[in-house]
């Protein structure tokens, strides 16, 4: 009787301890994190692997949909590639035609300007023919005037003055056709037949192996064959000789072996088949990532809970099949009156009793955090008060409390269980955030992807 009455009094005293010594609330039950499990692709359901309150780990396969359209869209998509390779291919050799084409322009231009020169060359012999001509035509003239006079002195025979008079004839003759072939000439280089006072016949300008038509045509042509391959030059006027120039200063050491390379690496025919080749590419790998989506899996350790789905079902991509809730991560939400907050911080140590358990055990944890708005503010409908007749009515925070050593293959706590918390205010807050009403500010980390922030 003694032994009773003194067990009594030590749990009397230990709970009036307690009582002055801590903040509780019958107002809290146990939260997780649910993932709702969802397709990414349409199709029908062919296998359904899992069942209500099944436990699966991240990674184990829930449900499969039918994967046979799948398979058939990626061999659709590999023939699309193949075929965009060999497009890839021909539209390499095109280019290569096209550049033996520019190159042949290129050649043609060069004996265009060669064959203006060829015309200069024999404009200039024809004008020294015909001046050789002019003065064989002044030597024929004298001997002729001396025979008609050494004629009339019957020096000379009539026979004789007949082949002078045939040889001043035949000495005109080649001097009008000396002129006739300078003519043709200089007609052929796009020359006025007549010079100006004080000119040769000989003189042309000299900028003429530019400016010639036959060499402006050739250089037109050029320049198509040189657009089709995606060269463009500064302007329409260019001369030949800076149109050449321009060219070669698209290589600083003017190397046509790198400049060619370069043209046919970023024509645009190749550059067309490339985009094409790169998007056939990714489309095989969107129809082989979709063939992949047709097996679902689960994306966290927990237990399966609401099923609403089965073999032949077909779905649709985001519709809910299942939720998977987290064994792991579990926290409590205690709703704590207004007036219980003065003394709350980050980090103060809580016992969480149970109904499910009852006294066989007390779990421990830890204050996380504080919701930031109560409950009535966070409601779909907030409360208003628009007739000013306010009433006052003690608010309730949310407060976030984490497990310590929590082991769910042991006790496991489910959710939307009744938790009572007592948060023991006579220690020390410890752990992240001690102290404090707020957590740090939260900062994205580089690399792979980060945890996600609790809101609290």
């Amino acid at each position: 009787m003694i032994l009773a009455g003194a067990a009594v009094l030590t749990w009397a005293g230990s709970y009036i301890v307690e009582s002055f010594g801590s903040v509780s609330t019958d107002d809290a039950y146990v939260n997780s994190y649910a993932t709702f499990v969802a397709p990414r692709v349409t199709g029908q359901v062919k296998r359904v692997f899992v069942q209500d309150n099944y436990r699966v780990k991240k990674g184990d396969v829930l449900l499969e949909l039918d994967p046979e359209p799948y398979q058939v869209r990626v061999a659709v998509r590999k023939a699309a590639v193949d075929k965009a390779k060999s497009d890839l291919v021909a539209a390499d050799a095109s280019v290569h035609a096209m550049v033996a084409k520019v190159r042949s322009d290129r050649f043609a231009l060069d004996h265009a300007i060669e064959d203006v020169h060829r015309q200069i060359s024999l404009l200039r012999q024809r004008v020294a023919t015909w001046e050789k001509s002019k003065a064989s035509l002044n030597l024929a003239r004298m001997e002729y005037d001396r025979a008609v006079t050494l004629y009339t002195t019957k020096v000379v025979s009539k026979e004789e003055l007949d082949r002078k008079r045939e040889a001043l004839d035949v000495t005109t003759g080649s001097v009008s056709e000396a002129m006739e072939n300078i003519l043709q000439v200089r007609v052929a280089l796009g020359l006025p037949p007549q010079v100006a006072e004080g000119q040769s016949l000989a003189d042309v300008p000299a900028d003429l192996d530019q400016t010639y038509s036959a060499v402006r045509e050739a250089l037109s042509t050029l320049l198509r064959s040189a657009a089709d391959l995606g060269i463009n030059f500064t302007s329409f006027k260019l001369t030949p000789k800076e149109a050449i120039a321009e060219f070669y200063h698209r290589d600083p050491q003017g190397d046509l072996d790198r400049i060619y390379t370069e043209i046919i690496a970023n024509a645009p025919p190749v550059r067309q088949a490339q985009a094409a080749l790169e998007q056939a590419q990714r489309d095989l790998e969107q129809a082989k990532l979709d063939l992949r989506y047709c097996t679902i899996v689960s994306e966290i350790d927990g237990v399966v809970t609401r099923r609403n789905v089965n073999p032949g079902n077909y779905v649709q991509t985001g519709q809910n099949l299942m939720v998977v809730r987290s064994l792991r991560e579990v926290w409590v939400d205690a709703n704590f009156k207004e007036t219980q907050l003065a003394e709350l911080r980050i980090g103060q140590k809580v016992k969480l009793r149970t109904d499910m358990y009852g006294t066989r055990h007390v779990f421990e944890g830890r204050i996380s955090g504080f919701t930031m708005g109560t409950g009535s503010t966070l409601a779909l409908l907030p409360a208003q008060n628009a007739t000013g007749n306010f009433v006052k009515v003690v608010q309730r925070l949310p407060v976030r409390i984490e497990l310590v050593d929590y082991n769910p293959d042991k006790l496991p706590l489910f959710v939307g269980l009744s938790i009572e918390p007592v948060v023991d205010l006579r220690t020390k807050p410890e752990g992240p955030n001690a102290g404090q009403y707020l957590q740090e500010s939260y900062v994205a980390k580089e690399g792979p992807a980060a945890p996600v922030a609790s809101a609290n």
